[in-house]
């Protein structure tokens, strides 16, 4: 099965959730991008819907695609939010940020008054980790912060784990988000408990922001070679 055709079949079955006159968050990744160039078809065959993007690509996209765009100053609340995941487990728990956009992707979520995740199947997993969790850190003391970050870690049961810089290109140069952060990368390879390393991540003064999604979505699309299977918590 093709991973690409999968996403595309989630995020056209995720169009079901939207309905004229709301505002619609829009999340970064691959498979939001499918949902953002689908949902600008709709646009132009009639739908009125107003669109919240989740980061300055997807922004971009959105105008190439013709959807209609508002600032998040400017909005009270927001209808729906659609977003990919770079691992959801059957609690729905979420690891997100692989784009590096985990900080405004939480924020639309949180303001939505549905998150709906798309993804294809190999997103669904038993026990989140093996992907590497994404965490948005400010520049000043980063080293210690990094550190930090490597405790909690260890304290909340991941056995074996590290947590790295995140960096790009052959300079090796860091990753810097929309915000001016930048991400560190945590190697957790399996996270026995994800409460309870959220909440040691989110103490850490130098977190922006973690990639746990907890208890913000109760919908799923997961994409198939034909169709898409809906999953609700």
């Amino acid at each position: 099965m093709s991973a690409d055709l999968a996403k595309l079949n989630a995020a056209e079955a995720a169009l079901q959730f939207v309905k004229d006159g709301m505002v619609v968050g829009l999340g970064t990744g691959s498979t939001a991008a499918h949902f953002v160039r689908l949902l600008g078809e709709r646009v132009r065959q009639g739908l009125r819907v107003t669109g919240v993007p989740t980061s300055e690509a997807t922004r971009l996209l959105a105008e190439q695609a013709g959807v209609p765009l508002i600032d998040i100053a400017r909005v009270s609340a927001i209808d729906v939010d659609v977003d990919g995941a770079d691992e959801v487990d059957p609690a729905f728990r979420l690891i997100k940020g692989g784009g590096a956009a985990l900080l405004r992707e939480k924020i639309v979520a949180a303001a939505s008054g549905e998150m709906v995740v798309i993804a294809d199947s190999s997103k669904w997993v038993e026990t989140l980790g093996a992907f590497p969790l994404p965490v948005e850190a400010v520049r000043f003391g980063f080293a210690l912060t990094l550190e930090r970050v490597r405790e909690a870690m260890a304290a909340a049961g991941c056995a074996g784990a590290d947590a790295v810089l995140r960096v790009q290109g052959k300079g090796a140069d860091p990753v810097v988000t929309d915000g001016g952060n930048y991400i560190i990368d945590a190697h957790c390879k399996a996270i026995p408990d994800p409460e309870a390393l959220a909440d040691g991540l989110k103490r850490i003064v130098g977190v922006v922001e973690h990639g746990l999604f907890i208890g913000m979505s109760r919908t799923l699309v997961l994409g198939k070679a034909v169709g898409a299977e809906v999953k609700r918590l």
